[in-house]
């Protein structure tokens, strides 16, 4: 059990790190190894933690990233992050796991059908202040509240509405990510609703993959993004629709 959530950890990690999408992995094998809903949801934002901060770190390193400039985003984004915790604990996501999948396919639709967007830096159509309120605050409760989803909103957002290229809006993405689990983490912790144990062995997949998934991304670019990007929207759509 410990050596496929060890591999379920990794696998995850490469993955989340190159387009997000990693609880597609992650949360499925978590249930699938006996942890109740809320236990395998606070166990996934304790390894996916992990994994995004060693991300968004090297993305850092890369140049990707400029953290004074992402200060206000990643703090709408944690507190939002922690409302919608709170609030999931306290009702239901229905609502929502009939509505995303049909969003998914929809961005991945009109994402296909513009194949040089993401590719080079475009001019940005929304003041950062008011892309951080906005979207920080939008999809930071989305990500605590519901989550998957949340790195292909982010990624899309950042390039549509910033004009980043698809490397740069990646690494934007991880941040934004880490600061949104970190919140729910604070929140499931607060709870107890985490296996330390099992969220260790997942955690030592996790570094493992998003140190490669990362360094892929840094490496070969937007061209390299675009294909992955598509697969895991797609994925995670699917797999919204086969829960239902």
């Amino acid at each position: 059990m410990y050596a496929m959530l060890f591999a379920a950890g990794l696998v995850a990690g490469l993955v989340d790190a190159m387009a997000g999408g990693g609880g597609l992995i992650s949360v499925p094998v978590l249930l699938w190894a006996g942890l109740p809903p809320q236990i395998a949801l606070g166990t996934n934002k304790l390894q996916s933690s992990c994994g995004t901060a060693l991300a968004a770190w090297r993305y850092g390193r890369a140049g990707l990233l400029r953290w004074r400039e992402l200060r206000l985003g990643l703090c709408v984004t944690f507190f939002s992050a922690v409302l919608g915790t709170l609030a999931v604990t306290r009702m239901g996501a229905d609502l929502l796991r009939q509505i995303i999948p049909a969003l998914l396919i929809g961005l991945a639709v009109w994402f296909w059908l513009q194949p040089e967007l993401g590719l080079q830096r475009r001019a940005a159509r929304i003041r950062p202040a008011v892309f951080a309120f906005s979207l920080g605050g939008v999809l930071g409760f989305y990500d605590g509240f519901f989550g998957p989803g949340t790195g292909s909103f982010w990624t899309l957002a950042c390039v549509v509405l910033l004009g980043l290229d698809l490397r740069a809006a990646t690494g934007h993405t991880k941040a934004m990510n880490l600061a949104s689990n970190l919140a729910s983490l604070a929140v499931f912790a607060a709870s107890a609703n985490i296996r330390y144990d099992v969220g260790v062995v997942m955690i030592a997949g996790q570094l493992i993959g998003a140190r490669l998934g990362s360094g892929l991304v840094i490496a070969h670019g937007a061209r390299f993004i675009r294909p992955i990007f598509l697969a895991v929207v797609v994925g995670l759509a699917a797999r919204l629709l086969w829960e239902k």
